[in-house]
């Protein structure tokens, strides 16, 4: 599922954001000194990894690096390679989120016990594996019409999550809104706007940030 140009576009220019292709996976970095803070971030399933750097690029104005990774054969569950890989290519940062959509948040979730991890974003996904008792301290993003992760979907694999989660309702949202990459077979009716979704990220993201640091 191929990303929106015009929107990706939109980031290349953004005077406050830097953009690299590492050849395994996008970066975005702040243009001025950042937080010391990065997102890894991994696609959902056969979605190209440019689509989320418009919803995501608020993150960085913020101070925030994001990379966003390119999965083998566009499947993150495929991908076996560690999180350094990805982490690596930014070596200013010794602190990391990991995240992601979807099946994407599901790798996330696997890389969530890694060293240099301090928390986790889920957006429109829920674990497979059992954090439950691992003290990460964990965000995550529910679009109330997303018709693949549903509210359901994501309610009955709470306890998969530490209780302290913090968990963010995205009102009108679908499972595509996550980024901007068209329709989705499956998917509920969209009536939320991708400005808003984009701030909504932003906001969230820098107060739970600042509030597992504290």
């Amino acid at each position: 599922m191929q990303g929106e140009r015009d929107v990706a576009l939109e980031v290349w220019r953004n005077d406050a954001i830097t953009v690299s292709d590492t050849g395994n996976a996008v970066v975005l970095e702040p243009a001025d000194d950042g937080s010391g803070i990065g997102l890894v971030y991994v696609p959902g399933a056969k979605v190209d990894p440019y689509a989320y750097m418009y919803k995501l690029s608020a993150i960085v104005e913020d101070g925030y690096t994001v990379v966003i990774t390119k999965p083998t054969l566009n499947l993150a569950l495929a991908d076996l390679r560690p999180l350094d890989d990805f982490t690596g290519s930014v070596p200013g940062i010794s602190r990391w989120v990991v995240g992601g959509h979807s099946l994407g948040g599901v790798k996330a979730c696997q890389y969530a016990n890694e060293n240099s991890v301090v928390g986790l974003a889920l957006f429109g996904s829920y674990c497979a594996t059992d954090l439950s008792a691992s003290g990460v301290p964990v965000l995550s993003f529910e679009a109330a019409n997303d018709g693949l992760s549903t509210p359901q979907k994501i309610a009955d694999a709470a306890s998969s999550l530490p209780e302290s989660t913090v968990r963010v309702r995205l009102a009108g949202a679908n499972h595509a809104d996550f980024g901007d990459y068209g329709v989705q077979p499956g998917d509920g009716e969209s009536r939320a706007d991708d400005a808003d979704i984009r701030r909504q990220f932003a906001e969230s993201f820098r107060a739970w940030v600042v509030s597992i640091e504290n």
